[in-house]
């Protein structure tokens, strides 16, 4: 079988790789050839990752977008870690897919949301069509579409009279994060349907076709929601966790702290009627030696300062690739971590790594009805942890790197890491005591996957592919709750339960901690259920 897998990310290519997305078309790919089959892989090159990467220009895409001929570049990867000979990386270029600098991937548009990207993703979505259709490639069996990036694919696929040859191909959509939809005016805009296909907007086609609708969004009757497309006008659609898979059937209720189908949820309910949705758990690759029984190196007091000592270079490199960085972040880092190397080992270390968003972090700035209005849940962590210290990884929403800054130089046992370093990753990932997850949603995961992986046992919300992987009392800990209030102490509560147990039982800590990493969570078996339940035709 040849599969065609289509996204915005790709962690096989430097520098292609922001959240877990970039993690799956990785390792699928490959866990696929395992099995035999032919995989490739196309991403937007972002004027960066054809270079940085060692690839090879192949030749010239043409296309048709926004009424005007378009050329984009084709290289394919030649070498790289753990090539496989069934395993092909493409990457289309062009310079509209550098608008907010070479490199980078997403962009931010706070007045206009999405406008930039999807601009830059209808492109990609109409040169890899044309890719397609001009059969260079070995005609494959089945097109696999990941999150809104690619979706627009499929409305080309089912009304563009150039492209029906792609309708006899079977089309796999995943749902990566339904939260985020890719909405964008149908018309009367640079970045809307009408402006990157006018063809698509004749009153005779929509006409023709009622089932047109299914790119309206359901609450914005003037808008095309990309993230619909791909839900309705794919062949199956998957979901990154069973969990996950069942609570976006359901729709949010914010006062209770749920988020659901985000107002997709009929559309959802329908999909699992007709038995086109399924969850299926992402995996994760693991080395052939266990991290049972390691002690966490934060409790070490060689190996502590070592890992400071990385911190405090990984924050020096960091600050030599910004063209500005706050001095107030610098001196308080330098603050912490300078007082941080004069102490004795650490009582209990706890880490957390991750985009800096709302559905990630949320929990740890709201307020404690119980405190003053100017505390938070993130106030009363640090202050039950007393001598120990967490650290936190990330960067993201600005509001957030604002505040997780100063609550640095609030507290000394709070250390705030403003950027990504996989080497910092993996040395945190393995000595920290707990890792900690409070997301309100979290469709999979991968960061709770590494940390046991790496012999740390997670604090996690009970929600999405969180509660498909981590067991309370067994491999880690997980809170609920049916209020944000009630999340909040639950947390509160876990986290300390966690830390009472690393500090004063250590027995039936080494035994959490044991089961943590012994876990797995394999490629290998998401792979049976994607040929047997994603692209079997139905």
């Amino acid at each position: 079988m040849h599969i065609v897998m289509i996204a915005a990310e790709n962690a096989a290519l430097k520098g292609g790789k922001v959240g877990g997305i970039g993690d799956v078309i990785r390792d699928v790919p490959l866990a696929l050839a395992r099995q035999g089959h032919q995989v490739s892989v196309i991403t937007p090159g972002y004027q960066r990752l054809a270079h940085v990467n060692n690839s090879r220009r192949l030749g010239t895409i043409n296309t048709v977008f926004c009424s005007q001929p378009q050329a984009l570049d084709l290289y394919r990867l030649e070498t790289g870690p753990d090539i496989n000979p069934l395993v092909n990386h493409y990457v289309l270029d062009h310079p509209a897919f550098a608008a907010c600098g070479a490199g980078a991937i997403y962009c931010h548009d706070e007045s206009a949301p999405f406008a930039t990207d999807a601009h830059k993703f209808a492109l990609f979505c109409t040169a890899v069509c044309d890719w397609l259709i001009a059969d260079e490639l070995h005609k494959p069996d089945v097109i696999h579409l990941h999150d809104w990036h690619a979706s627009l694919i499929t409305v080309l696929r089912r009304f563009h009279p150039r492209y029906q040859p792609l309708r006899s191909i079977r089309t796999v959509y995943t749902i990566h994060n339904l939260s985020l939809q890719g909405i964008r005016p149908l018309r009367d805009d640079y970045s809307s349907l009408e402006h990157w296909h006018p063809e698509l907007m004749t009153t005779d086609l929509w006409k023709k076709n009622p089932d047109i609708n299914n790119i309206v969004d359901p609450r914005f009757k003037d808008c095309i929601n990309l993230m619909r497309c791909g839900l309705l006008l794919s062949d199956t659609v998957h979901a990154v966790s069973p969990g996950y898979c069942e609570e976006i059937q359901r729709p949010n209720d914010v006062a209770k702290g749920f988020i659901g189908g985000e107002g997709l949820e009929q559309d959802l309910q329908l999909l699992a009627k007709k038995k086109r949705l399924v969850g299926i758990l992402n995996g994760c690759e693991y080395p052939a030696t266990s991290a049972a029984g390691r002690v966490a190196g934060l409790r070490d007091n060689r190996k502590r300062r070592d890992l400071l000592q990385l911190i405090s270079d990984t924050i020096l490199l960091w600050s030599g690739d910004r063209d500005w960085i706050p001095s107030s972040y610098l001196w308080a880092a330098h603050r912490v971590l300078q007082w941080q190397l004069r102490r004795k080992p650490f009582p209990v270390s706890v880490v957390s790594i991750g985009r800096l968003t709302d559905q990630k972090v949320s929990l740890l700035r709201t307020g404690l009805k119980s405190a003053s209005n100017s505390e938070c849940a993130l106030d009363e962590i640090l202050r039950a942890l007393g001598e120990g210290i967490y650290i936190l990884v990330g960067t993201g929403d600005h509001s957030y790197e604002q505040f997780f800054s100063g609550m640095m130089r609030k507290h000394k046992n709070f250390l705030y890491l403003q950027g990504f370093s996989e080497e910092l990753a993996e040395a945190l990932y393995g000595a920290a005591d707990l890792f900690l997850m409070p997301s309100s949603f979290e469709p999979c995961g991968i960061s709770q996957m590494l940390a046991m992986r790496a012999g740390t046992p997670c604090v996690v919300h009970g929600v999405g592919g969180l509660k498909n992987t981590v067991f309370d009392g067994a491999t880690g800990f997980v809170f609920d709750g049916d209020s944000i209030p009630a999340q909040l102490r639950n947390m509160l509560d876990s986290l300390d339960q966690a830390s009472q147990l690393v500090q004063h039982h250590p027995a039936q800590w080494q035994l959490i901690q044991n089961n943590a990493s012994e876990a797995r969570f394999l490629w290998d078996d998401a792979i049976v259920n994607y040929l047997k339940k994603l692209y079997a035709p139905s």
